[in-house]
């Protein structure tokens, strides 16, 4: 039986200059996507690269005294090095300057200029060098580019050019009929807002500089970097020469990219294939920019993120899980090294790390290490099993629709249920009282059980978290030949030997310095606030975004003692549940609350009402007469979700 198959890509990077944390976000995603998609037992192809041709490039070479080749050998080297430091398994890597693709992209020009859409005129616009893109005057920002905006140049030479506009209803027909072809929405929505204001015929080939790929049928002309470069797709499936290898890749499932460059994959790019006659993609998806404290990250500015150095202060699987759990994949990030360090030190260290160490210490004590039979079972055994059980096939839905950022969610909700499970059942007690060792039994063998599940949904996002934890569960089945299957609930072989070993993350400690920092931040924003007060009641989106709003699973719903108006709720916050004390009890019946999807202020300070620790702030909509209703969402936003 043929294997259902999944064509994953990265953009090429461009190697103007050393790679940095944006484009490790890129590729460690489509990593994690593409490992997968293999443990779930589908075949995948996944392919990155470097785009290596053009004028910034032999602008930069010649800057330097050496050749563009040499240049750009230089930095695609440090390219594969990161890679690897990253983890980072694809399967193929395209290079522009191989000859393979060579071929690849004057076969594309021979066959679109044979079919009459490429054509010779005279160029005469705008040049932005560094975005590697034509401009027409209208579409400047105060005579810059749009996309970088920094200056463009004035060019004027022999060019030959493509017929965009001809595709452009075809294009916009494709897009309405496949809604997946472009994702997130917001994305479609600004691709088709772009070609609906028009489409200019595009210049692809160069005559002032001879660092690209000849232009076959006129070798006086270079072919345009960005129809060099897009063509990289086509070439990783054996295009022209391999057409078995084509027919089995070819559409591509997804092209993962930056949204910056999403014009050119969404309308350039499928514009060549329709010229063609070849199938378009299943899915360009444009992801947010991950922004260094709220600003993109630009060398310019100085606020560029090495991710090598990050790594080899914190591990690749506390960077690659800080990238992808901290984003909601979609949308811009944040990226600072004191998020870092609390995210690493709350989801790895305490909630994760802490449940693997504590569950091999009691078994150590109690069973002398080794896993017990399971005896009789609770209500809440058997739900804590159910839900460990769904675990693998949740998060495969959650995959298969690209959202990343709640996959991981929803694992850290089985390691957050894992550590309540520990506090509820209390193995400390149950090994004080003879006729409760068949629980302790059960409890225990519950508790490895889950984290050998864990190991397994978690090894590809954090590969060397995966093979940690199943190192220390002693379990002998080699983990690589694990597969989706193995995620339901009673893989676990009673009388396995565990190994328990060091902690898998020490708790990160914050340095003076970085402490002092953290104070002159809040002396700062302190003396903001005094110095900026609000005009008229009206505040900045920087204000906004200090409340950090999340939609919230309510679990549980009880009257507080002695308080008529106070009603104490557990909440499911996605990566860990609360309690909430809100003065909601004259307008809602504990018991109409449970399973309602709310919306809560998550970053609130916590306080004392009535005797009882209140984490949070419900978000609710009242009426001058006293009418009162909790703002909900439905049950397609799952817990944890960011509200914006």
């Amino acid at each position: 039986m043929n294997k259902e198959r999944f064509y994953l890509t990265t953009p090429i990077y461009y190697p103007s200059d050393h790679l940095h944390i944006g484009h490790a976000y890129t590729t460690t995603v489509a990593d994690s996507l593409a490992r997968w998609h293999r443990f779930a037992g589908r075949e995948v192809y996944f392919v990155t690269g470097s785009d290596e041709h053009g004028q910034k490039i032999q602008r930069a070479a010649e800057e330097k005294g050496i050749a563009p080749q040499q240049y750009v050998d230089e930095i695609v080297a440090s390219f594969k090095e990161l890679w690897e430091n990253l983890n980072i398994e694809y399967d193929d890597f395209v290079r522009t300057t191989e000859p393979r693709h060579h071929k690849a992209v004057q076969t594309v020009f021979r066959k679109i200029y044979d079919k009459g859409d490429i054509y010779k005129s005279t160029y005469k616009g705008w040049y932005c060098t560094p975005c590697e893109t034509f401009w027409v005057e209208n579409r400047l920002v105060d005579g810059n580019c749009p996309d970088c905006g920094r200056p463009v140049e004035m060019v004027e030479e022999e060019s030959y050019f493509f017929k965009l506009s001809k595709y452009a209803d075809r294009l916009l027909d494709h897009i309405e009929k496949h809604p997946e072809f472009i994702q997130p929405e917001a994305r479609r929505n600004e691709m088709v807002s772009f070609i609906k204001s028009g489409l200019e015929d595009l210049c692809v080939s160069r005559t002032t500089f001879d660092w690209g790929i000849p232009v076959p049928i006129d070798e006086n002309h270079v072919i345009y970097v960005w129809f060099d470069a897009l063509t990289n797709y086509l070439t990783a499936v054996g295009y022209p020469d391999d057409d078995d290898k084509k027919a089995k890749w070819w559409p591509a499932d997804v092209h993962l990219v930056g949204k910056e460059i999403m014009r050119f994959h969404t309308i350039i790019w499928p514009i060549i294939l329709m010229a063609l006659e070849e199938p378009l993609p299943k899915t360009v998806f444009g992801h947010g920019w991950l922004l260094f404290d709220s600003d993109k990250m630009s060398k310019s500015k100085g606020n560029v993120v090495d991710p090598n150095v990050l790594i080899d202060e914190f591990g690749v699987d506390a960077i690659r899980y800080f990238l992808m759990r901290e984003i909601s994949f979609g949308q811009d990030g944040n990226f600072s090294r004191r998020a870092l360090i609390e995210r690493t030190n709350a989801d790895l260290a305490n909630d994760l790390g802490n449940l693997l160490n504590r569950t091999l210490s009691m078994l150590n004590r109690y069973f002398d290490g080794v896993v017990p039979e399971p005896q009789e079972s609770t209500e809440l055994d058997r739900e804590f099993a159910t839900f460990a059980g769904e675990t693998g096939t949740a998060v495969d839905e959650l995959i298969k629709g690209l959202k990343l950022n709640e996959a991981l969610i929803r694992i850290w909700q089985l390691v957050g249920k894992a550590n309540k499970y520990v506090d509820q059942r209390a193995p400390w007690n149950l090994v004080k009282e003879e006729a409760s060792q068949g629980e302790l039994c059960t409890v225990m063998y519950n508790l490895v059980e889950c984290l050998r599940i864990v190991a397994l949904v978690v090894k590809p996002f954090l590969p060397d978290t995966g093979e940690k934890i199943w190192i220390q569960l002693g379990i002998t089945d080699a983990l690589d030949k694990q597969t989706l299957e193995d995620t339901v609930w009673g893989g676990l072989k009673a009388g396995t030997r565990t190994k328990k070993g060091d902690p898998i993350f020490p708790r990160i400690e914050v340095k003076e310095d970085e402490k002092e920092d953290k104070v002159k931040e809040k002396q700062k924003k302190k003396q903001k606030k005094t110095d900026d007060k609000p005009e008229n009641g009206l505040i900045s989106i920087d204000d906004f975004m200090k409340c950090e709003l999340v939609v919230a699973v309510v679990l549980k719903a009880e009257r507080v003692k002695g308080a008529d108006r106070l009603l104490k709720l557990q909440v499911d916050l996605g990566d860990e549940e609360r309690q909430i004390v809100a003065g909601i009890a004259k307008h809602y019946e504990p018991t109409e609350l449970v399973g309602k999807r709310i919306i809560v202020v998550k970053n609130l300070k916590p306080a004392i009402l009535r005797g009882e620790r209140s984490e949070g702030m419900l978000l609710a909509a009242s009426t001058p007469d006293g009418k009162l209703e909790l703002v909900s969402v439905s049950s397609a936003m799952p817990a944890g979700s960011r509200v914006k």
